[in-house]
């Protein structure tokens, strides 16, 4: 039965760290942009801080759930990988863990405790979405070192970890400008402006660095006539910057047109980032150490997996597109009864 569609050992490998770099893509956006308004929390006043949580209240729980995917994921269909990849980044996975602890705790309680102690959550509430990002963002740097630890390689986490949590923040502000209204919208489109530029910065320390790193990805970037393959995906994002920068100076329209134009320019942004990102290290999925092929389970142990996946996967598509079909429009007051 496995042979029916080739070698099992070559696509079924395929198949999972497709649906793993999907699961990982999609919580990007969408857990990005709730980490990024809880960054944005402490940039704002007292009274925008309900209507920063009501516009994302329905949605960051189902956002979390594509990140247990992509673990999962990880565990099951490359478990040599999640080896290597857990146990040298362990403690900023513990403090992700932690920052998301203390999010969902916070998010909870800011809502039920007396007036004098909502301030206190709230600040844990920033707490917990930053070290988040930016446990996130050293593991992204790390990551891209090829896993090695130095001076060097520390640095490089730390400036990702800047970015990556100022990247959150950027699609955080942008998803304010569609979902809210008013002088929370204004604010929102004043602190993407200032953002942006910290985006860009990631972007272009990502794209250097990754050639730098590794000979491999060197040749794969800028060899004839490799380089004709991944021109499109710088070009691409220097046209999608562009139109955010020119959008952003147009915003808000006095009746509220193209609101949502910079988020869906964002998405696609980190979409053409991820897709570098992709390009650059296939097939490996530890860099320059392990391959996809050499850390896959057994083929009869994947198809079983990818069967229940096939199951799964549509269930949390669907939840989600229902969540944000339910709750489209403009955030509105909180309410709790």
């Amino acid at each position: 039965m496995l042979e029916l569609f080739g070698d099992p050992t070559v696509w079924l490998p395929f198949v999972f760290a497709g649906l793993m770099g999907l699961s990982i893509l999609i919580y990007v956006v969408l857990d990005g942009y709730d980490l990024g308004v809880g960054i944005l929390f402490a940039r704002a006043e007292p009274e925008q801080q309900d209507r920063m949580i009501a516009s994302i209240g329905p949605f960051w729980d189902a956002n979390e759930t594509w990140l247990v995917l992509a673990v999962g994921l990880l565990l099951v269909a490359f478990p040599v990988a999640h080896g290597q990849i857990l146990s040298t980044l362990y403690i900023p996975v513990v403090l992700m863990l932690l920052g998301l602890i203390l999010r969902g705790v916070s998010f909870e309680f800011r809502a039920k405790v007396h007036a004098d102690h909502k301030r206190l959550w709230n600040r844990s509430f920033f707490a917990g979405s930053l070290m988040t990002a930016l446990a996130q963002g050293w593991m992204l740097g790390l990551y891209i070192m090829g896993l090695e630890q130095s001076f060097g390689t520390y640095a490089f986490a730390a400036l990702t970890a800047v970015c990556l949590a100022a990247g959150y923040a950027f699609i955080g502000s942008v998803w304010l400008i569609w979902k809210t209204e008013g002088a929370l919208q204004r604010r929102a489109v004043r602190w993407a402006r200032t953002l942006l530029s910290l985006v860009l910065l990631g972007i272009v320390a990502v794209s250097l660095a990754s050639p730098l790193v590794s000979a491999r990805i060197f040749h794969k970037w800028f060899d004839w006539p490799e380089i004709l393959l991944l021109a499109p995906l710088p070009l691409l994002s220097a046209l999608v910057l562009a139109g955010i920068w020119v959008g952003l100076r147009n915003l808000p329209q006095p009746d509220d047109r193209y609101a949502w134009a910079p988020f869906a320019a964002t998405i696609g942004l980190f979409v053409l980032a991820f897709a570098g990102l992709a390009y650059s290290f296939y097939p490996y999925v530890v860099p320059e150490r392990l391959t996809i092929y050499e850390a896959a389970a057994a083929p009869e142990s994947l198809l079983i997996i990818l069967i229940g996946t096939l199951f799964v996967l549509p269930v949390i598509l669907g939840y989600s597109i229902l969540a944000y079909w339910i709750f489209r429009g403009k955030a509105q007051d909180l309410s709790y009864h």
